[in-house]
Formats: C-alpha cells, sequence, structure tokens
C-alpha cells in the first residue's frame, strides 16, 4: 500500500537524525544521562549490571546505533515490525534521561522539556501502531485459532456418528464416560448385593457337598483297599510265571551269546591293531 511506503520514512526521519548525532557528538547526551544510567545500573541486579557497560558515552553511541538501523529498516520496509519495536526501545532510555521536566525548576524549560516528553510519548505509540501493522496478513494469533479450530475439526470427524451428534466432541466425549461409569457402578453394586444376599446359601451347599464327599471315601475306602491289594497280588503272580521263563529262555541261548560275544571281542582287537599300523606308518 502506497501510504505506508510514505509514512514509514516519515516516521523513521526523526529517529535516523537523532541516532546520527549521538554517533557523532555523544558526550553532551552522556552528561544529561549520566544520572539516569547510574541509578538504573543500581536497581539492576549485580549479575545483570556487570555484564552492562558502564561508560555513558559509549550507551548513548549504542542507542544512537539501534536508532539509526532501525530507523533505515523502518524507512525501507524491511522487517518493519521488528525495526518499530525496536525504536519504541530505545525512546525510553531516551526520554526519561533527556527530558525529565519534572525535575526543571525554570518553567520556560520545565515547559519545554515537558513539550520534547509528551512528543517521545506520542513517537512511542506511533511506533506500538507500526509494530502492530501485519498489513493486511493474518496475524500469529488468528493463524494459531485457525490451526486449532482445524485440529478440533479434525478430531470431531474422526469420531462415531454419536459422538458427533452431541454439542461438541469433548462433551459426548465426557458424557459417554460418565454414563459408562455410572452404569458399572450400579452393575457392581447389583453383583455385591446378590452375593451378599446369597452367601449363606452358597456356604451351606458347600459344607452339605463336602460332607457328602466325605462319606463316600469313607465308605469306599476298604473296597478301594481291597482292589489294590487284589491288582498287585496278580502283578506279583504275572512277574513270577515269566521269571521262569524268561530264565530258560537265557540258559538255551547262553552259549550263542558267548560265542557272539567273542566274535565281537576279535572284530575290536582286529580293529585296534589296524589303527595302530596306521599310526606307526604315518609317524615314520
Amino acid at each position: 500500500m502506497i501510504l505506508r511506503r510514505i509514512a514509514r520514512p516519515m516516521l523513521a526521519t526523526v529517529f535516523i537524525a537523532s541516532g546520527v548525532d549521538a554517533l557523532r557528538k555523544p558526550t553532551g547526551r552522556a552528561e544529561m544521562a549520566g544520572d539516569f544510567i547510574e541509578s538504573s545500573l543500581n536497581a539492576l541486579p549485580e549479575n545483570v549490571s556487570a555484564a552492562v557497560p558502564h561508560d555513558p558515552e559509549l550507551l548513548v553511541r549504542i542507542n544512537g546505533a539501534v536508532q539509526v538501523g532501525g530507523g533505515l529498516l523502518l524507512a525501507t520496509g524491511k522487517f518493519p515490525r521488528i525495526a518499530a519495536l525496536g525504536l519504541a526501545g530505545s525512546l525510553v532510555p531516551t526520554t526519561f534521561a533527556g527530558h525529565p521536566f519534572w525535575q526543571e525548576t525554570d518553567p520556560a524549560k520545565r515547559n519545554l522539556q515537558r513539550t520534547q516528553f509528551l512528543k517521545n510519548v506520542s513517537l512511542a505509540g506511533g511506533l506500538l501502531i507500526a509494530a502492530a501493522d501485519t498489513e493486511g496478513k493474518p496475524s500469529l494469533a488468528w493463524r494459531g485459532k485457525r490451526k486449532a479450530s482445524a485440529a478440533t475439526a479434525a478430531v470431531t470427524a474422526a469420531l462415531p456418528v454419536g459422538a458427533k451428534a452431541g454439542s461438541s466432541a469433548w462433551d459426548s466425549i465426557v458424557e459417554r464416560t460418565h454414563e459408562g461409569a455410572s452404569v458399572l457402578g450400579e452393575k457392581s453394586e447389583e453383583a455385591a448385593e446378590l452375593l451378599r444376599d446369597r452367601a449363606p446359601e452358597l456356604a451351606e451347599a458347600a459344607r452339605e457337598r463336602s460332607t457328602e464327599w466325605a462319606d463316600k471315601v469313607r465308605d469306599r475306602a476298604p473296597e478301594l483297599a481291597e482292589a489294590a491289594r487284589e491288582r498287585s497280588t496278580e502283578w506279583a503272580e504275572k512277574i513270577g510265571d515269566r521269571s521262569a521263563e524268561v530264565a530258560e529262555l537265557i540258559g538255551d541261548r547262553a552259549p550263542e551269546l558267548a560265542d557272539s560275544a567273542k566274535s565281537l571281542a576279535a572284530t575290536a582287537q582286529d580293529k585296534a591293531e589296524a589303527g595302530r599300523r596306521r599310526w606307526r606308518k604315518a609317524v615314520s
């Protein structure tokens, strides 16, 4: 927009001129700002004030450099919002240190200093407006809200149809959770009540069944013992009958088994002798 191309250089002119003058002639400004700089450094914590230069002329030159650089960026439209914010910050020490009208006793000088003070306040207001100017583009806050709304819509679309029918997806989820918890609590209470009512009946049934099984085991104990004794006698007789048959079979085949053992021993001896010959041959 052409209005911004004209207004920005106009607003930046005073800062460029003031910054150049502070860089070229810092002595007068440093003398005026000496008391303000000293009181400000004393008010800061020690670790912070130790890192800040204490030379008033150096601080005046730094502030002038900020004004020249910020003014040029604002005039050319390069990072205008950041430049405007930096220039607004540079006005704070310049205004309080250079125009303390409340300390003047001469009415004429007091009025002059007050006018300069109010002029700087007005410039700070214009710079803040320039710092908030997005040139018609969406601001970061608006874009953040839009992204959040899109994310909420995506989550709502992924939920079941029943969840979409409520006032919102989150309200539906909360409602379903409370409903499920209520039903679970009712069912648990109902089951506990039923168990408490039937506990004596279940205990009596368990006692009767345990007594019944004990009586059955006691009644059938002699029968089970007699059956075990009969089966053990039967197995002992079978083993006795087969032992004579096994001994006779071993006795009939004893010569054959002895010949087989001798043959295996001779074969083993031949293998051992062949192995020794191969070892002697390999060594020699």
